[in-house]
């Protein structure tokens, strides 16, 4: 084989090499918690001209069945074309989804949630310029026999206005699979609880399941009305 052949292949293969390494980098990521979504989100307190906030939450999380745990990112943009001013951040859990830790956010103390909610974390957000965006790395536990809710509230620093809010908006599955390692939960989609006993899918016809449904139609509306008074009793934060 002459010396320019071996050369011509050697260079395929170094070219074939470094495409697999650009490409590792995609695929590890593939199975992510998919795009962020504004779902359930809407504007509550006008905000200065040329400031446009919003939040992202993923489209997807999924739930160890074991430990019960799982990992959100919560985001908060400005999608407008001035700084937002000093802002803050509302990480809060309501039903079966707990937050647990919020990375570099302060603990809301149980008195200062709302009613309905279980956990909550304020995160000192800053001045937000115009086109960017900061995320913050949930902790949170899910107990799959329940319906699940987060809510992301987006306020001035003191509290006292509220210019975005996100929720209380569920994450869930009407498809449980209680034997397998972990559950995928889709954003706004109410949770379908696997049946008592931990093995039985719930049951979907009429009967004495239509008591436990209206109970839990009744929570929805419940924990509607206290995100709404949320947006309008600004919590005091602690530090953590």
């Amino acid at each position: 084989m002459s010396s320019r052949r071996m050369k011509a292949i050697a260079g395929s293969l170094v070219t074939a090499s470094f495409s697999a390494v650009m490409i590792l980098p995609f695929t590890a990521v593939a199975d992510d918690q998919g795009p962020g979504s504004d779902k359930g989100g809407k504007s509550v307190d006008e905000a200065p001209a040329g400031v446009k906030l919003t939040t992202l939450l993923p489209e997807k999380i999924s739930v160890d069945n074991g430990s019960k745990k799982t990992a959100i990112k919560a985001t908060v943009k400005n999608e407008g074309t001035k700084n937002s001013g000093d802002i803050r951040l509302l990480v809060v859990g309501f039903d079966g989804l707990e937050v647990t830790d919020v990375q570099g956010c302060s603990a809301i103390a149980k008195k200062d949630l709302p009613s309905g909610s279980n956990s909550g974390f304020s995160c000192a957000v800053g001045d937000l310029a115009a086109g960017k965006s900061k995320s913050y790395d949930v902790s949170a536990t899910y107990d799959l026999s329940k319906t699940g809710k987060i809510c992301l509230p987006v306020q001035t620093a003191d509290g006292k206005k509220t210019f975005w809010q996100q929720g209380p908006v569920p994450f869930g599955t009407s498809n449980p699979s209680p034997n397998a390692p972990a559950t995928p939960l889709l954003l706004g989609t109410d949770n379908q609880p696997v049946a008592p006993g931990g093995d039985e899918l719930p049951r979907t016809g009429v009967g004495r399941d239509v008591l436990p449904l209206g109970a839990a139609g009744a929570a929805l509306v419940l924990a509607g009305a206290a995100g709404l008074w949320w947006s309008q009793r600004p919590p005091r934060a602690r530090r953590a």
